[in-house]
């Protein structure tokens, strides 16, 4: 028992409908980093949501230091040192780095906030983790990486000892990606247990000693990282071998659909592609190239300044996502939660908001039996994994949220698809199956545009792909020509463009 600073065994936990967990363990030592594997919805985050005391066991043993615990609360939590680090981001974007660090913990004088020591308490945990980041700064205005980092610093100044990370790489760059890695084996030195959830197995090679395997909520093998090979772990998290990680299909590209002439929106300067029928093209970059900028634009989100946008010959105006659907143009956004998803809401009423005009009658009433029968379609073909379709989004893993993004634009007739970052937080079986629906569109003879930040999926999914750097288009490359040296060469050249094999800005 002394040589676990966390015993979980034996844990059940249930939901109207489903259950979570059914008699799951998990056993973490003090100086280790344990990942936590499996498919979206095997359990992972009920799972530390009890560790947090977020949610209540319903049974089994919970221990910390040796000591059992009964009842248990964040409260309780954090006074034992645990912290956690969520997938989606809990910041305040109205409050200062330093306000949200400290949050609900701010030194009072003459019961007003003491600014100053508040920010110099902040200076400190940020240079201990190495972060240039002004603790005066509005979050709302750092990018989505810097917030990840200061998510972490605020988990660390509560003096945590067992530290949970849900996803923390998922909108890093490589760069930042090395620094949290170092962080991580700091911690570890100095004799603290970390939890880490992640979906990108490769990078766990980086930092991982052990890990725990859980699928449909049950507890399957516990392992050190270096005796387990990744088509093993992938094995073991989906029950099956997953043969084709990319099952890219062929198909001879039809018609022009889509032409972009000259656009500039914000910091997209002067970019022009086209995009034909059965084709998708994926665009590479750096973070803040403007790829998701781009894509915004075109889905009408953000203002057009200049440029033109045809639609299978014809020349359409898009002032809003509106006019963007009624031509046939969809997005499933690069932020599920906080535009993809109304999560208060049912599974249903997600899919029926997007496609009103086509089950609500003439006098705007909604058909309930179409409305039904959209929702089952998009069910079964991305197997979203539910109780019901009344089942609000809120309750689901990030994964089946995912797919609701996804599959209540797939469920209408569109012309072009676009999908900005859709694989961010998914695990292997999730990522096979929204590529699997990328090429049910692409036989279609659908228009395809994918955003994405792994250049793996990129180059295994794409048949062109198009990088970006400073908001310009600075490389079009042919899908057998490209790898990744040569996306990354591009993804550096500002102003800068180069055509491989004849493929190049009109």
């Amino acid at each position: 028992m002394g040589d676990y600073i966390v015993e979980l065994d034996h844990i059940g936990k249930s939901f109207p409908g489903v259950k979570a967990l059914d008699d799951v363990q998990f056993h973490l030592k003090p100086g280790e980093v344990h990942a936590l594997l499996g498919e979206n919805g095997a359990g992972k985050s009920t799972l530390m949501k009890i560790l947090c005391g977020i949610y209540e066991r319903d049974c089994g043993e919970f221990s910390v230091d040796g000591k059992e615990i009964h009842s248990f609360s964040p409260k309780i939590a954090q006074a034992l040192g645990i912290a956690i680090i969520h997938q989606e981001l809990n910041m305040c974007s109205h409050l200062t780095v330093a306000e949200n660090i400290f949050l609900a913990r701010e030194e009072l004088s003459f019961g007003l906030i003491n600014q100053k020591s508040l920010n110099d308490k902040a200076k400190q945990v940020l240079h201990k983790l190495k972060l240039n980041i002004d603790p005066t700064t509005m979050v709302g205005k750092l990018p989505i990486s810097k917030q990840q980092m200061v998510e972490i610093a605020k988990a660390l100044s509560t003096n945590a000892r067992i530290l949970i990370m849900d996803e923390p790489t998922s909108a890093l760059t490589e760069n930042e990606i090395k620094e949290l890695f170092r962080i991580i084996r700091e911690l570890k030195a100095e004799g603290k247990a970390i939890v880490y959830i992640s979906h990108r197995l490769e990078e766990l090679k980086e930092i991982v000693d052990r890990i725990t395997i859980l699928r449909d909520g049950k507890y399957v093998t516990t392992r050190n990282f270096t005796d387990t090979s990744i088509p093993e772990i992938i094995s073991f998290m989906v029950g099956r071998e997953i043969k084709e990680k990319y099952p890219r299909v062929e198909r001879k590209r039809g018609n022009k659909i889509l032409e972009v002439k000259h656009l500039q929106a914000g910091m997209v300067k002067d970019v022009s592609f086209d995009l034909y029928e059965g084709e998708i093209i994926g665009f590479a970059g750096l973070m803040g190239a403007g790829r998701t900028e781009l894509v915004r634009a075109i889905f009408g989100a953000d203002r057009i300044e200049s440029g033109d946008i045809f639609l299978e010959g014809t020349k359409v105006v898009i002032k809003s996502p509106m006019d963007a659907i009624r031509v046939g143009i969809v997005c499933a956004p690069e932020d599920r939660k906080k535009e993809g998803l109304c999560t208060e809401l049912t599974i249903r009423e997600n899919i029926g908001l997007a496609n009103l005009d086509t089950i609500c009658n003439r006098v705007g009433l909604i058909h309930e039996k179409k409305e039904i029968e959209l929702t089952h379609r998009a069910i079964q073909d991305l197997k979203i994994k539910t109780p019901s379709i009344t089942q609000e989004v809120k309750n689901l893993s990030g994964g089946n949220q995912q797919k609701i993004v996804v599959g209540k634009w797939l469920v209408r007739k569109a012309r072009v698809v676009i999908f900005d970052e859709p694989t961010r937080g998914i695990d292997v079986a999730a990522k096979v199956e929204i590529y699997n629906l990328m090429n049910q569109l692409k036989e279609e003879g659908i228009g395809v545009i994918f955003v994405s930040s792994e250049l793996p999926e990129i180059l295994g999914m794409s048949d062109k792909i198009i990088v970006m750097c400073d908001g310009r288009i600075t490389g079009e490359i042919a899908r057998r020509d490209a790898t990744q040296d040569i996306i990354l060469s591009y993804a550096t050249q500002y102003r800068v463009k180069k055509e491989v094999n004849g493929y190049g800005g009109k």
